[in-house]
């Protein structure tokens, strides 16, 4: 394992014990959860993207900001659902949280995931062309952006601009080198992994996985991973790719721990119904170190990837998800064979 970050779904509600009660309490608590997960040690902030939900939404100017407060962590998406995007006003964005960042943003993308309201994209102005599905328009959006993204020349320049043009045709600007390398798919089965190589873009496997073969979810998503990087060979890219897996994993080291997450010690793999099919989730990791450690190392999808996603539970604050990145960097990671 050569990487380990933290993803959060920025919830936030008005219940009893939640530490996050607006969407202002959301945004500032990520920038300070990336702040203190850098100071600990980590190598990744990642944030989920959910639209129509009390959740994180707009992710760039989270991304910016992240990137103006830190310096060395890497700040991502898991996922922009990009049915919703426009791919030319996105590449601005990514261009410049990029740039804020100086070159540190891995941007998780993908189809989307079921929503809070029935079609939303439409609702953004993006409707599926006829015969077309919004899995299809996501697609054809992605296609684009990536095209957008190798910075080359595409728009006609007005004869009498504001201000003078370079020669040739003009980009999308800020452009910033190398991102279009760093952009990942969130991938929910085994065929669209190897899409997802045949496209050049890094992997990104999450707790869910939308098929169900009947073996436990961790040989499943290494079989989903071991597709990508055969696909991804076979597409003979010059490059090497990235992946990342994420867990739940909660080391009980203190009685909050054990307070909050005992019941979690028997957790198993669970098996559901998704989109019309079956659908495997991943179970949670909790328990004392030394057992995690055992537990872990016969994950084989983890030994796989070559990053790690801790999901945390953003509502109990920042200073107690703070404490769980560190007890994961601390307690596991250096068995697991981080860094």
């Amino acid at each position: 394992m050569k990487k380990i970050g933290f993803l959060s779904f920025g919830h936030w509600s008005q219940a009893r014990h939640s530490m996050v009660r607006s969407g202002a309490d959301a945004l500032l608590q990520s920038i300070e959860l990336a702040v203190a997960a850098e100071e600990a040690g980590a190598d990744g902030a990642y944030y989920r993207v959910h639209h129509f939900a009390q959740q994180l939404a707009s992710p760039f100017p989270l991304l910016a900001a992240a990137g103006a407060r830190t310096s060395r962590i890497e700040l991502g998406t898991a996922v922009i659902d990009m049915r919703y995007e426009n791919p030319l006003y996105m590449a601005e964005d990514a261009g410049a949280a990029d740039l804020i960042s100086g070159g540190r943003l891995q941007l998780g993308i993908s189809r989307g995931s079921p929503e809070q309201v029935i079609d939303g994209f439409r609702y953004f102005g993006h409707v599926p062309p006829e015969g077309t599905s919004d899995a299809d328009m996501a697609r054809e959006h992605t296609k684009v952006f990536l095209d957008v993204l190798k910075g080359e020349g595409f728009a006609r320049p007005n004869p009498r601009p504001m201000f003078p043009n370079p020669p040739g045709l003009l980009r999308v600007e800020p452009h910033s080198p190398g991102l279009r390398d760093r952009i990942w798919w969130g991938a929910g089965s085994r065929a669209t992994a190897e899409w997802t190589a045949e496209q050049g873009m890094n992997l990104m496997s999450s707790t869910l996985l939308t098929e169900d073969t009947g073996v436990p979810f961790h040989q499943l998503q290494a079989e989903q991973i071991q597709r990508f990087r055969d696909a991804w060979k076979a597409a003979g890219h010059s490059r090497e790719p990235r992946v990342s897996v994420s867990r739940s994993i909660f080391p009980i080291v203190s009685d909050i721990d054990r307070q909050l997450f005992w019941q979690e010690r028997a957790s198993t793999d669970q098996v559901g119904f998704l989109d019309g099919g079956n659908a495997r989730f991943g179970r949670t990791y909790a328990g004392e170190p030394d057992k995690l450690v055992a537990e872990l190392a016969e994950d084989e999808a983890i030994a796989a990837a070559d990053t790690l996603l801790l999901t945390v539970p953003n509502q109990l604050g920042v200073d107690y998800n703070a404490h769980v990145i560190e007890s994961v960097l601390t307690h596991l990671a250096p068995d697991l064979g981080w860094r």
